[in-house]
């Protein structure tokens, strides 16, 4: 029951964010926001853990800060699996998924308080 809520609240906030980025972040309607939330998170879960492996030298280095470009790596290619969804660069990319994550794990704590 929580990942079902996770995921509607997720694609709500990517729904939203593509409304107030309108120019830069396009989604097409809601059903495509959960279809990319879906995505992202099966990106997040296989590959994710792949590129932070192959990537920790840099990681190390960077202090943790190249964290950030692979969340923007997955954000980008979940954009190029689906159809419907356009986000108009690495800027914008980092934008939304900065603003993505914060949000929607925000929302959901505040909804799962309820025991």
């Amino acid at each position: 029951m929580k990942f079902i809520v996770r995921l509607l609240v997720t694609a709500a906030v990517a729904y939203g964010l593509s409304m107030m980025l309108k120019p830069h972040i396009f989604i097409d309607s809601y059903a495509t926001a959960l279809i990319f939330v879906l995505v992202l998170g099966l990106l997040n879960a296989i590959i994710k853990p792949i590129l932070v492996i192959l990537t920790l030298p840099i990681t190390v280095v960077t202090l943790g800060l190249f964290l950030l470009v692979i969340n923007v790596l997955m954000v980008i290619l979940a954009d190029k699996f689906v159809d419907g969804i356009h986000i108009g660069g690495f800027l914008w990319a980092f934008i939304f998924g900065i603003l993505l994550s914060f949000l929607s794990s925000t929302l959901t704590s505040l909804l799962g308080s309820d025991k």
